[in-house]
């Protein structure tokens, strides 16, 4: 049974980068762009309105774990869990590695980074609401993967001449 628990949770986990992305897209960049407006328009707080989204998604995930554990509904502790996963993830991808507000990843070369860092600069040149791209935050479209390609490709012929 754990097994299908286990299950459950990575299928949420894979299932947050689609709601993330609707949620991007439709909430923040629609009517609550009052909320994330500051995020790509920064006012050089260490916080910013935008992180109230964190409780958009840590209050359901805080209840299942809670109710499910408290009332041993483990299907709904396991969405809990994945929706938690999920936003471990999002932190360490969004604020570690895209916009480094912790040091620890600033140096990479790895081509999955910098194509995520990639995709969410050009998110991010669009600075209201309206024309963005790349709303999702683990899978990014094939375009930015061909881009960082290109671009180690002339690196190579550059470094080789």
């Amino acid at each position: 049974m754990i097994i299908i628990y286990c299950l459950v949770t990575l299928l949420t986990f894979l299932g947050m980068e689609g709601i993330t992305w609707l949620t991007h897209k439709y909430v923040m960049h629609g009517f609550l762009w009052y909320l994330h407006k500051d995020h790509h328009n920064p006012e050089g707080h260490l916080f910013e309105k935008n992180d109230a989204f964190f409780l958009i998604f840590a209050i359901p995930s805080w209840l299942c774990i809670m109710l499910g554990l408290q009332h041993q509904l483990y299907y709904t502790a396991s969405i809990g869990f994945g929706i938690a996963l999920y936003g471990l993830a999002y932190f360490i991808v969004h604020e570690v590695i895209i916009h480094q507000r912790l040091k620890w990843l600033s140096r990479s070369n790895n081509k999955y980074i910098r194509t995520i860092r990639w995709a969410h600069k050009m998110h991010h040149k669009h600075l209201n609401k309206e024309e963005g791209e790349s709303f999702g935050m683990l899978l990014v479209a094939k375009k930015y993967w061909d881009k960082v390609n290109k671009d180690q490709a002339l690196q190579k012929v550059n470094s080789n001449s």
